[in-house]
């Protein structure tokens, strides 16, 4: 029997953003708005911190996602 199943998993995807990180593509769908940001700062204090700022976006075709960067190493990732 294997282990439980973990529910959306992060995949890579690719993103153009402005200067402040907001993104204006994703997988080059161009964003038509943000929802909400918010930062994730946690583990700061152990060999591997965890620092990510999250977007919700809707994407021109009307998309709901959200994607965030990992701020240790500059990688984006899609949650949903």
């Amino acid at each position: 029997m294997s282990g439980p199943r973990r529910l959306s998993v992060p995949r890579r995807v690719s993103v153009g953003a402005r200067e402040d990180g907001q993104p204006l593509t994703v997988a080059h769908r161009e964003v038509d708005a943000v929802r909400e940001s918010w930062l994730v700062d946690d583990r700061w204090w152990t060999e591997r911190p965890l620092r990510r700022r999250y977007w919700e976006i809707v994407t021109t075709c009307g998309r709901d996602e959200v994607v965030f960067e990992n701020l240790e190493n500059g990688t984006w990732w899609r949650q949903r």
